[in-house]
């Protein structure tokens, strides 16, 4: 009978390290750099491109404003009937933009061929038949809207047709007041009053809010607008519109003091519902159309809704010539 293994053999062999190379380079410390190979290093990140503090390309936003102004301006200039096919084009893409946004970010079927064709239709209609060629397109295209949403079923109908109905208001409608600014004979003028004092309040508002804003306005619509940067919108669009009606409508100087905060007031909210519109389906900007500002929406938002505002004040001020 053998008697009981010694500990040492009943216990498996730690396996035993292999020798160093002796040609080997010892590891570095892993505190130090010397000796790692520099390709397991993370990249140093590329040096971004300066942008304001809106988070813009400044000098391409600059750029591409002025030359879309420049486009603007010569067409008044020349044969201010131009001015509808500028509008055409801009509503056909931004509702495209629009659209693509509701599809993507939140799978929403909308009645694009009705929106499109109709919403040229009423911009178009404007010009010979005013108010009544807008409410008979309108009408037209909403029940387009609701036969060709009704192929696809009940799922969805109610929220898909709403939406399409906010596309349809919210830009070719809007954009058709702009057709009816520039049918009188003074309509060229009329159109750079209602250009001049939304882009001053723009401009003010940007200027303003980057240098002094420090109370937000709507913080849980868009962070970066202020009070400071309204208050600079006010200004700046009053002035505006106090210079645009003395010197290009030729009437009082004072009509400014109201046409200017109103068109403010519906700038900003354009502005705040694209923002509250952007911030819903989680996205940055409605497209990329436009080196520096995003989609083309990124430019209509304040121009979109203060068109029936501007329309409506400039035809009850001003006489028509």
């Amino acid at each position: 009978m053998t008697g009981p293994m010694p500990p040492s053999a009943s216990r498996p062999r730690r396996p035993t390290p292999a020798s160093p190379d002796p040609g080997a380079t010892p590891d570095a410390d892993p505190g130090r750099t010397e000796g790692v190979d520099d390709t397991r290093l993370p990249a140093e990140p590329a040096e971004k491109p300066r942008s304001s503090r809106a988070g813009r390309n400044l000098p391409v936003a600059i750029g591409v404003g002025l030359a879309m102004g420049g486009v603007v301006l010569v067409a008044l200039l020349t044969v201010r009937w131009a001015w509808i096919g500028i509008l055409a084009i801009c509503a056909v893409i931004g509702t495209w933009e629009l659209f693509g946004a509701l599809h993507r970010a939140a799978g929403i079927r909308l009645s694009r061929v009705p929106v499109l064709i109709g919403g040229q239709a009423i911009i178009w209609l404007a010009w010979p038949f005013g108010t009544e060629g807008i409410l008979g397109g309108l009408m037209v295209t909403v029940l387009g809207c609701f036969l060709w949403r009704m192929r696809l079923g009940a799922g969805g109908f109610v929220r898909d047709v709403g939406a399409s109905m906010l596309v349809l208001c919210w830009i070719p409608l809007c954009m058709a007041f702009g057709t009816m600014l520039v049918v009188p004979a003074d309509g060229a003028q009329r159109v750079l009053t209602f250009l001049i004092v939304v882009i001053c309040s723009d401009t003010g508002g940007y200027a303003l809010g980057a240098l002094f804003g420090k109370h937000p306005m709507a913080p849980k619509v868009s962070p970066k607008k202020s009070w400071e940067g309204f208050a600079g919108s006010i200004l700046f669009g009053s002035t505006g519109a106090c210079l645009s009606i003395m010197l290009l409508l030729g009437d009082r100087w004072w009509y400014g003091l109201i046409v200017g905060p109103l068109l403010v007031a519906t700038a900003v909210t354009g502005d705040l519902v694209e923002s509250l519109v952007k911030r819903d389906l989680g996205i940055k900007d409605m497209g990329s159309v436009l080196p520096g500002h995003g989609g083309l929406m990124e430019r209509l938002d304040s121009l979109v809704t203060s068109a029936p505002m501007a329309w409506l004040l400039l035809l009850v001020l001003i006489p028509l010539p």
